[in-house]
């Protein structure tokens, strides 16, 4: 039909389109802002609104205390096995020295070294004393860090079975939060589906069509586009059921058309010549002259063929004759291409 428009009227339409495309992008940017702000309606449930927190904060105190306790311990620790080795590092260099000392004593057999000997074997049993204590310290400390590390996992143990108990709580809460954020989502973007259904079927051709199409494809985007990244585990059913709704509803509303078409159609290709003429408006039949169809029933014809005048197909008048000048011209123009005349003007006195 574009072909048998004015050219103003052309950029106007394509003007109007843009209006429509521009309209559409806005309402999507606002639909969009709106679907994904939609679960702040609701409280935002987390760990601590199920569990026990009476037990949990006693359970995560006695935690902290026994961190600490083992954080000592085990300073303590340290510090005792530092202890140990500096006294088996005491004890083992008087060890050498005495068995040096003795085999030098074995050697000279001398008398007078005898209470050497004693001094020196009372100060490396005293050594070995405190090498012994020492031992013991590293061994009390080695046990107070283990109790307190076994306290401390068997407090994290049961802190982490309230937690997993309340995990499974709030796994069902989110769930059901889930289904009600989409089913506001479903509520929202739904109504817009069937708002468009019924513009697209009543008023795509009325005169504010550029927000009617700018509307239906917002609904589209909306439904099928924006929903999508929100759908629960089985919500693309949701998605492809209304899919296959909308498909039987539009493929229903066109064969219904289709069929309507064609009725009016043979009932119209019954009518006289003239009348069918006259129904037929100016510039759906320069539309369908520009595609080389019949404008009555739309069939192709050899618009080239200078000898058809007629359609062959359903007998409506294609060409006549200007009734000042006799040219051949197109039976739906309104003026003569050769003078100028008027259609119909001069046949009476030709």
């Amino acid at each position: 039909m574009s072909k048998a428009l004015r050219l103003s009227e052309k950029w106007f339409r394509f003007g109007l389109w843009l209006v429509a495309f521009v309209f559409a992008s806005f309402l999507i940017g606002l639909g969009g802002t709106i679907v994904q702000n939609l679960p702040k309606v609701e409280h935002r449930y987390g760990l601590e609104d199920f569990i026990d927190k009476p037990a949990a904060e006693k359970l995560r105190a006695e935690s902290r205390n026994l961190a600490e306790q083992s954080r000592q311990a085990q300073e303590a620790h340290d510090q005792a096995q530092l202890k140990l080795n500096a006294a088996r590092a005491n004890s083992n260099t008087a060890r050498d020295t005495f068995n040096s000392w003795v085999t030098t004593r074995h050697a000279t057999q001398r008398p007078e070294q005898d209470r050497e000997l004693i001094e020196r074997t009372q100060a490396l049993e005293e050594l070995k004393i405190l090498e012994r204590k020492a031992l013991a310290d590293v061994q009390r400390q080695q046990q107070v860090l283990l109790d307190a590390r076994q306290a401390e996992a068997r407090v994290q143990r049961d802190l982490r079975e309230l937690e997993s108990a309340a995990g499974e709580k709030l796994s069902v809460e989110l769930r059901k939060q889930e289904l009600r954020v989409f089913g506001y989502r479903l509520a929202l973007t739904l109504p817009l589906l069937v708002i468009a259904g019924w513009l697209f079927a009543k008023k795509r051709q009325s005169t504010w069509w550029p927000f009617v199409w700018g509307f239906i494809y917002f609904a589209l985007f909306a439904f099928f586009v924006e929903l999508v990244p929100y759908l629960p585990s089985y919500g693309g059913y949701v998605r492809y059921v209304v899919g296959i709704v909308i498909t039987v509803l539009v493929g229903r509303y066109a064969i219904v058309a289709l069929n309507r078409y064609l009725e009016k159609q043979k009932q119209a290709e019954a009518m006289p010549d003239v009348e069918r003429r006259k129904e037929l408006s100016y510039d759906t039949a320069l539309a369908r002259l520009a595609k080389k169809v019949c404008p009555g029933c739309e069939r192709p014809v050899d618009l080239t063929n200078t000898s058809i005048d007629y359609c062959p197909h359903c007998g409506i008048c294609l060409f006549d004759h200007c009734g000042k000048c006799n040219e051949r011209k197109s039976a739906f123009s309104r003026f003569c291409h050769a003078c100028g005349a008027a259609a119909g003007e001069g046949s009476a006195g030709s």
